[in-house]
């Protein structure tokens, strides 16, 4: 099993998230105080007598830091942006306290919030709290300890040009503490000049040792030009180490345009370290899918007998569309979805004819879904617009074919036509909904949906599925599914 080495994450991340946790422990505490209706009770004997509550504080601290994270509060270039910090906080703090109130009535609990009153009182106390110790005392601390208690060693990997240019950056601003050493290349000479002073240093092959003799932190890989299957390969490579490692490169801008990321100096970085793909994510995630899979079947079953009779009475044919489509390791299982055309025997060759010149041509192509609008059913036009005909892969989910979050799943004739390095989309279960579902959908290329998803797969652990999972919801609602 492969565990997480937490000396990855960068100091001032852990440092921050304890902060964090204990204002918003702090400022849940005081709220309840000031609000306590014995005012005899001095501060001491409240807080002995408010022991079971205490560890509910504890736990909805930890859950406003996961809100943190997900709203970029840990990104350097959030932390050092007097203006950006702020605005992320009250953003975060907003968030926050909305999720707390849903919950509480959802399960009907006034453990949770028995006042309007408690959430004001908190916000009350954790903004100017968390503005001070986070704005002014952190972030002070950060920017005098950069170049030496935070300081990382940074070796570029590839001479692109957003490398050259962010190592310019850093060599004559730097205000995040990142050492640029130097520059690993195999298309260089060894000793060879690539930008104000920093040397090639070595070849790719020579990473380990170049890495063990100059104590780098953290690897940059800025690679353009080559192509995908040679920078997955260097990216595989890279991480077998054990360092940071990150990237920025045009072949992946994707994702920083689509997702947002840390930036370094306004140039963005992608994380590409494996941080949870080992067995007990795994096993997690599979008790995870089969559990809420069959709530929602049991909580949804009044909704999917409705729109079984809708499907059945708007055109002949089965409820049910079924297809083969491509799971796990390229095996084939048989793919479920609510009919949302009208029946035609036998293939639809112009669709696939159209869909194979759409992944050919993926860079002219607008990522407009290739669909024949004239079979979509009157009741079809609705439940691809709400994503409600995708509600069967539950069932898909229950027998293991499927995941709740993870890559879209291709059908057989897609796959004979991918590249190799498409092929790496099939590395983990396909999912219902994912990065490209909420974040890409008809607005970007083919090539750029598996680059979301390839993404995805490096990233993957329960947070970025719960994060997924949240934003599918809104996706939902507001009829961003496809046409």
């Amino acid at each position: 099993m492969k565990i997480v080495n937490m000396k990855r994450t960068a100091k001032y991340k852990f440092i921050f998230g304890i902060a964090d946790v204990f204002v918003i422990f702090i400022s849940f505490f005081c709220s309840i105080f000031v609000l306590r209706q014995d005012d005899s009770l001095s501060i001491f004997k409240f807080f002995v007598q408010s022991e079971p509550i205490l560890f509910l504080f504890l736990f909805l601290s930890l859950v406003f830091t996961f809100i943190f994270q997900f709203n970029g509060l840990y990104r350097i270039n959030i932390i050092l942006n007097r203006a950006s910090h702020l605005i992320t906080i009250v953003k975060a703090l907003y968030y926050g306290a909305l999720n707390i109130v849903l919950i509480s009535f959802l399960i009907k609990s006034t453990d949770i919030i028995d006042s309007r009153l408690i959430i004001f009182t908190f916000i009350l106390f954790a903004l100017p709290s968390l503005y001070i110790m986070r704005v002014e005392l952190l972030r002070y601390l950060y920017i005098k300890l950069k170049n030496n208690q935070f300081r990382r060693n940074v070796l570029i990997v590839g001479d692109g040009h957003s490398g050259r240019l962010l190592a310019t950056k850093l060599i004559f601003e730097n205000p995040i503490g990142i050492e640029v050493l130097g520059f690993v290349d195999d298309d260089l000479e060894i000793g060879e000049e690539v930008v104000s002073g920093k040397k090639v240093l070595g070849r790719i092959s020579q990473l380990s040792e170049i890495i063990k003799y100059l104590k780098i932190d953290e690897i940059l890989i800025a690679i353009e030009g080559q192509g995908y299957e040679r920078l997955l390969k260097i990216l595989d490579d890279c991480k077998k180490l054990d360092v940071k490692v990150r990237l920025t490169s045009e072949l992946f801008g994707v994702v920083a345009r689509k997702i947002g990321t840390e930036k370094y100096i306004d140039v963005p970085v992608i994380d590409v370290s494996t941080q949870y793909y080992n067995n007990l994510n795994l096993i997690f995630k599979r008790v995870f899918d089969f559990v809420i899979a069959l709530a929602l079947i049991i909580f949804l079953s009044p909704l999917l007998m409705i729109i079984a009779i809708f499907v059945k009475l708007s055109s002949p044919g089965p409820v049910l569309f079924k297809s083969r489509a491509i799971g796990k390791g390229g095996k084939q299982f048989m793919f479920y979805k609510f009919r949302s055309m009208s029946v035609k025997n036998g293939e639809d060759e112009e669709r696939k004819k159209l869909m194979i010149q759409y992944m050919k041509e993926s860079e002219n192509s607008n990522g407009r879904k290739i669909i024949n609008i004239k079979r979509v059913t009157w009741i079809g036009q609705i439940l691809r617009k709400t994503s409600l005909d995708e509600l069967p892969q539950l069932f898909n989910v229950i027998k293991g074919d499927m995941s709740l979050v993870g890559p879209r799943p291709a059908l057989p004739y897609e796959y004979e036509h991918y590249d190799e390095w498409h092929k790496r989309r099939v590395s983990v279960l396909p999912g219902c909904t994912g990065v490209w579902q909420v974040w890409g959908r008809s607005s970007v290329t083919f090539r750029e949906s598996i680059v979301l998803d390839l993404y995805y797969i490096n990233n993957m652990s329960p947070w970025l599925d719960l994060q997924l999972i949240l934003q599918t919801i809104p996706a939902v609602f507001f009829f961003r599914g496809a046409k």
